[in-house]
C-alpha cells in the first residue's frame, strides 16, 4: 500500500486526486492525510510520514515548492511530487533542485497520475512529457552546449566505481530500486545504498539529477 499526502488549496481538486488515486490506482493507493495549504502540509509529512507527499505549487501560508524542500529536508524517508497546473521552466527547475523526484500535471490522464505515484513510491524518478521536453531542451542550453556538458559528465561519472556505474545507467533509465534489483540480482537494500552512494559522489540531490548525468555521459542508450 502507497502512503499518500496530497496537498492543494482547493478542496474540490483535492476530491477528485484522491477518487482517481483510490479507484484508478485498484487499491494500491491510500490517501492518509490531506493539507489545504503548504505550512500544513509539512505538518502533516511530520506527523504521518507518508510514502508520498502530492504537493500543488501555489498554496497560501507556505507555496509548494518551499514545502517541498522541507518535507525533504525534514521527512527523508517520504518522496515528493509536484501535481500542479503551472509547468513554467522556474517552477520545474527550483522543484527538482529542491529535491522533488516527480513533477506531474493536472491536465495529464489519471493513469500518468498513478504512474508518477507508483514511480517516486518505488524510488524511481517521474516527469509528466511535457516537463521531461523542458528538461531534455535545457541539457543543450546550459553548461557551454551539450559537447561541453557530455564532457563533464563523463568526468563526474569516472569517479564511480564499475557497479555505481551500472546502477546509474539503470537510473537513467528510468528504473525503480525493485527493478534494478531484479535487473542485477541483488536485494532492494543494497541497491538502496549503492543508489545514496551514486548521488552522494555525483554530488546530485536526487535521482533526476542523477538520470540527467548518466544521460549526458552516455550510460542510457
Amino acid at each position: 500500500m502507497i502512503r499518500v499526502l496530497l496537498a492543494d488549496d482547493e478542496a474540490m481538486v483535492r476530491a477528485g486526486v484522491r477518487a482517481i488515486l483510490t479507484s484508478a490506482g485498484g487499491g494500491e493507493c491510500e490517501v492518509v492525510a490531506e493539507a489545504g495549504d503548504g505550512r500544513e502540509a509539512v505538518e502533516l509529512a511530520r506527523a504521518h510520514r507518508p510514502d508520498v507527499a502530492l504537493l500543488d505549487i501555489r498554496m497560501p501560508r507556505l507555496d509548494g515548492l518551499a514545502a517541498a524542500e522541507e518535507i525533504v529536508r525534514a521527512v527523508p524517508g517520504t518522496a515528493v511530487a509536484m501535481l500542479t497546473t503551472f509547468s513554467e521552466q522556474s517552477y520545474v527547475d527550483r522543484a527538482l533542485a529542491g529535491g522533488a523526484t516527480g513533477f506531474l500535471l493536472k491536465s495529464g490522464d489519471p493513469y500518468e497520475l498513478i504512474a508518477g505515484v507508483r514511480a517516486v513510491a518505488g524510488g524511481a524518478a517521474f516527469l509528466s512529457p511535457k516537463v521531461a521536453r523542458y528538461v531534455i531542451e535545457d541539457l543543450g542550453r546550459a553548461g557551454g552546449g551539450r559537447p561541453a556538458r557530455e564532457a563533464h559528465a563523463r568526468t563526474r561519472v569516472a569517479r564511480l566505481t564499475p557497479r555505481e556505474r551500472e546502477v546509474l545507467g539503470l537510473v537513467g533509465a528510468g528504473l525503480s530500486n525493485p527493478e534494478i534489483a531484479a535487473r542485477l540480482h541483488l536485494v532492494e537494500g543494497t541497491v538502496k545504498a549503492y543508489v545514496s552512494a551514486v548521488l552522494d559522489r555525483l554530488e546530485v540531490r536526487n535521482r533526476v539529477q542523477a538520470a540527467i548525468v548518466a544521460y549526458e555521459a552516455g550510460l542510457v542508450p
